[in-house]
């Protein structure tokens, strides 16, 4: 018996289910050939909702990954800064600062994005994306004496 809530579980137009398509596959392949990333959202989107994806797809290739006047890696670094601000997802942020690593920007200068939400956006913003920046890049502090000294 139907009750009358949707599963959402694999929905399709008419209610039913949707199998995994080689369409949803081949795209999400092509989305990390052309970002060198496909977040978890966009594998499910695009089994759930393809031409929703592609849409949001399109925005994004022309605002971030086509050439224009900025180049990938400063586009990458103000991604960073953004989803820091933001105080997006830990694996979203940590996407970007990896990608904005391949594409040339030392650890250092993904730091220095990311110290430019501290007057702006304040320390608990800055903290949010500097943990995520200390796990990618295994940053490592001082170490005290009374550190050596503790039991």
């Amino acid at each position: 018996m139907h009750d009358g809530r949707l599963d959402l579980s694999n929905p399709t137009r008419d209610g039913g289910t949707q199998d995994e398509s080689p369409d949803d596959v081949v795209y999400v392949e092509d989305m990390v050939r052309r970002r060198g990333y496909a977040l978890m959202y966009h594998r499910v989107l695009a089994k759930q909702d393809l031409p929703v994806l592609k849409a949001a797809d399109n925005l994004v290739s022309a605002a971030y990954l086509e050439t224009r006047t900025l180049d990938r890696m400063t586009k990458e670094l103000l991604f960073v800064l953004s989803l820091t601000v933001l105080r997006a997802d830990p694996a979203h942020i940590a996407v970007h600062i990896r990608v904005a690593l391949e594409v040339g920007a030392t650890p250092t200068e993904v730091l220095e994005a990311i110290e430019i939400a501290l007057p702006e956006a304040g320390v608990v913003a800055f903290q949010h994306g500097f943990e995520v920046w200390r796990d990618v890049v295994d940053a490592d502090g001082v170490v005290l004496e009374s550190d050596e000294s503790a039991p």
